[in-house]
């Protein structure tokens, strides 16, 4: 039997363990987390990596199998939706990896039929016949960390693909999948907007219906940021880097991808289900070493984060059968501020009743009308609250005035 159609019997086997109580139209995510990479990127503060000697990913995939089944057992009943392989570079993994950890999740949820698998993967690991191997596995949609369209920038952002290698990469997505992405980081040192409206154009040739643009932040305990202190890197300055970001909206918005996220960019219809599920304020399990979840439990939204260190997330996993180290109850106020917060970067905002209905108090009028009146929010005709193209380059501080 095909690892897809083994993934799709198990799906059969968990849609036995269904809970009436949740409705078949929310949405649930599953995120899991393959923390290893080729190199550390000197710009990355994510949960990643690098090791010499060759991973046991049969025990890790285990591993991942059993956290599912714990996570199962304390969120029973869910219908998954959408399933992110991310990291890290998950394309590391061998297909056989990702199908077994496909198959625990469809062992121990249902999934829907139309479920949106994504899996993240460097250009430097992409090959055809392991692109086979995903599909094959249950992978519909693939995630490319290209970052940039020229040799010099990728060099200078540590990455270890040339421009020809992305492109090459980006194309084996296109005969393999229907649905891929890309990532570009730009207000990189010494772009101007001239060339990241060409460098934009050029993938915007390239992609078939989803981007996501990220400037470039410097974050503490990256090598980047030793070097930003030390003036030995400089970024655009403030004008420059919101000239970078008005080109972006334009250039996007003229050829088709308009933003439906701050940072992220899709045809009509296009838009990443997963990653919607985050913005929407929807329920997602984490699984792996570092991955963070979102469960209702009798009621109450638990915050979990599991261990981030690999093998010690492993020995945890195999003596307590998952590696949580943190696990929170939000109350209705820390709840209601996390579904503004991720709410309002979405071009379509947030229901002000929902808010009301998780907080237990209705967003400030006044607020909201000070807010209109600077041009930074609107109500639609439906009474949905949404940050205007003025109020998104100062969203943290529209949040931080309306959660006040």
């Amino acid at each position: 039997m095909s690892r897809d159609r083994a993934f799709s019997s198990e799906v059969v086997t968990g849609s036995r363990q269904e809970n009436a109580s949740k409705q078949e139209s929310e949405a649930f995510g599953v995120y899991v987390h393959w923390p290893f990479c080729l190199s550390k990127c000197p710009y990355c503060d994510f949960n990643s990596h690098v090791r010499h000697a060759a991973i046991d990913e049969a025990r890790f995939a285990s591993a991942f199998a059993r956290e599912i089944a714990t996570t199962a057992q304390r969120a029973p009943g869910r219908k998954v939706t959408s399933i992110f392989l991310g990291g890290g570079t998950p394309s590391l993994m061998q297909p056989a990896t990702v199908g077994a950890v496909l198959d625990a999740i469809g062992k121990h949820w249902t999934v829907a039929s139309d479920v949106e698998v994504t899996l993240e993967a460097n250009p430097t690991s992409v090959e055809a016949t392991r692109f086979a191997g995903y599909r094959a596995a249950g992978v519909n949609r693939v995630s490319l960390g290209v970052q940039a369209l020229d040799d010099a920038s990728l060099k200078a952002l540590g990455r270890l693909h040339s421009a020809r290698e992305a492109l090459d990469a980006v194309a084996i997505a296109r005969r393999s999948f229907d649905r891929y992405s890309f990532d570009l980081i730009y207000a990189r040192p010494d772009q101007t907007p001239a060339m990241w409206a060409d460098e934009l154009r050029h993938a915007i040739d390239e992609a078939a219906e989803h981007l996501s643009l990220y400037q470039l932040t410097i974050e503490e305990g990256t090598p980047f940021f030793g070097l930003h202190q030390a003036g030995k890197l400089k970024t655009p300055d403030e004008a420059v880097a919101r000239a970078l970001y008005d080109v972006t909206q334009e250039t996007c918005d003229k050829l088709g991808l308009p933003a439906y996220e701050i940072s992220n960019h899709a045809r009509r219809g296009a838009e990443c289900r997963h990653n919607l599920v985050y913005w929407r304020g929807e329920e997602y399990a984490g699984i792996g070493p570092g991955a963070h979840g979102r469960l209702d439990i009798d009621g109450v939204r638990h915050a979990t984060a599991t261990e981030k260190r690999p093998e010690a997330w492993l020995l945890r996993v195999e003596t307590n059968g998952h590696g949580v180290v943190t696990d929170d109850l939000l109350n209705s106020e820390e709840r209601a501020d996390e579904f503004l917060l991720m709410g309002l970067r979405l071009a379509e905002g947030i229901d002000p009743a929902r808010y009301k209905a998780l907080s237990g108090r209705p967003l400030d009028a006044g607020r909201i009308a000070l807010l209109r009146e600077e041009g930074a929010i609107m109500v639609d005709a439906t009474g949905r609250l949404r940050v205007t193209s003025s109020g998104f380059p100062v969203l943290d501080a529209v949040v931080a005035d309306l959660a006040a």
